[in-house]
């Protein structure tokens, strides 16, 4: 009984005396969608300044749709509304950020465009990313 005993304490002293195993912690993500261009300014430019305050600690993926498409080619206007960053500007932060963004493939074909329309850093979506982006909980928010 006191041999058991012992070894019993011994055991319970050897897993104690491992180092811990630190977890990492789990991003949630952000889901963006944006379905209006330069038709409606303020919408679009909320919409990316949204990405770029939850980029700093969260997974964030924008998705551009419908009129959205236009706002993400090379030759797009620089979108401008009262205060806010312009579209580029915010297009190029989130870049930097290696936020990823996505425009419609379906949108670009109505509008006439191809992928290689999109400005740099834009990509052309693939529905499994949006599963994909983060490994948390996704929150999905729609402008």
């Amino acid at each position: 009984m006191k041999t058991r005993l012992m070894m019993v304490a011994f055991i319970a002293l050897a897993f104690a005396a491992l180092p811990l195993r630190v977890q990492a912690e789990t991003r949630d993500g952000v889901f963006i969608h944006i379905s209006h261009g330069v038709d409606d300014p303020h919408r679009v430019l909320m919409a990316l300044r949204m990405a770029e305050m939850m980029s700093e600690d969260k997974d964030v993926l924008v998705y551009f749709d419908i009129k959205a498409v236009e706002v993400v080619l090379k030759d797009a206007p620089d979108v401008q509304y009262k205060d806010f960053p312009t579209a580029k500007a915010q297009i190029k932060k989130l870049v930097e950020r290696k936020v990823t963004l996505m425009a419609c493939p379906g949108c670009l074909k109505a509008a006439g465009k191809t992928a290689g329309d999109l400005a740099p850093g834009v990509q052309v979506a693939d529905r499994n990313a949006f599963f994909n982006f983060t490994k948390g909980r996704i929150l999905s928010l729609d402008y």
